[in-house]
């Protein structure tokens, strides 16, 4: 098995964007969801309420965000607001973030048609992961939902749109916004499931356990049009527990103070 794809999400809900190699930290990859969406009470605004989240994107430069809006060719760099005072955050275990500046706020509520404000998290080893999906108390988490990094398999995207093949047109693995494509073995879809631990190159990661989706996998990430799949076809063949299920989250197996890893398309992965 090799890695075909890595993912950052700099901002929770935005699209993603391809990269060839990757830091990897204790709370995840360098630069992945220190940025989130929030209404002005600060209660966070995903994409699986505002939609056209996910038509925009971000890159990374230096000290500061760039916020781009492909279809009306728009940009807007954001510096990091280290001077800011913090404000609350609804994130569940954050508490606060620093409040980004009002051309910010502005360039986003324009967007997406409702008053919101950009908030970045300062420090990622403030936030737990969350307790409830078996992470430990050392483990440490930027704005993601659950854990640091998910991980998704081409042979089980495969399959899924083997039990899809109904006219639906193939779902594109981006849906599931996976931060780690692995090939995987045709023969056996789902094998993460079971992983105890992976190494991906030189990095070794514990599998924190299978990842429930929700209804932002049903948004096309192009036309940003809902439909049911893929949540009705792995109601069928991949629900327990009251939900479906899809990829696994990964923990970095690195110390609390580790200058970063590095993971590269093409490393080798090793399951065990």
């Amino acid at each position: 098995m090799q890695v075909t794809r890595i993912r950052l999400y700099p901002v929770k809900s935005f699209s993603g964007l391809d990269v060839d190699a990757a830091g990897v930290l204790p709370w995840g990859l360098e630069g992945d969801r220190r940025w989130a969406v929030v209404d002005p009470d600060g209660e966070p605004v995903t994409a699986r309420e505002a939609n056209g989240m996910l038509g925009l994107s971000a890159t990374l430069d230096d000290a500061a965000l760039v916020l781009s809006d492909g279809r009306h060719g728009s940009e807007l760099r954001v510096p990091e607001p280290v001077g800011a005072a913090p404000i609350r955050v609804g994130h569940s275990r954050q508490g606060s973030a620093l409040p980004a500046d009002a051309a910010a706020d502005a360039w986003l509520s324009d967007r997406l048609h409702r008053p919101v404000r950009l908030v970045w998290q300062p420090d990622p080893r403030v936030r737990s992961v969350n307790p409830a999906h078996g992470g430990h108390p050392d483990d440490r988490v930027s704005l993601a939902d659950v854990g640091p990094l998910l991980l998704a398999s081409e042979s089980s995207t495969a399959q899924l749109n083997r039990w899809t093949d109904d006219g639906t047109p193939e779902l594109d693995i981006v849906r599931f916004r996976p931060n780690v494509v692995v090939d995987g073995d045709p023969a056996s879809p789902f094998a993460e499931d079971s992983w105890p631990f992976v190494q991906l190159g030189d990095v070794r990661f514990r599998v924190n356990g299978v990842c429930d989706r929700c209804v932002m996998t049903t948004i096309d990430p192009d036309t940003l049009a809902r439909g049911k799949e893929p949540i009705r076809t792995l109601a069928k063949h991949r629900r327990w527990d009251g939900k479906t299920w899809f990829g696994v989250w990964l923990v970095p197996d690195l110390a609390s103070s580790a200058s970063p890893a590095v993971i590269r398309v093409g490393d080798a992965v090793v399951a065990g």
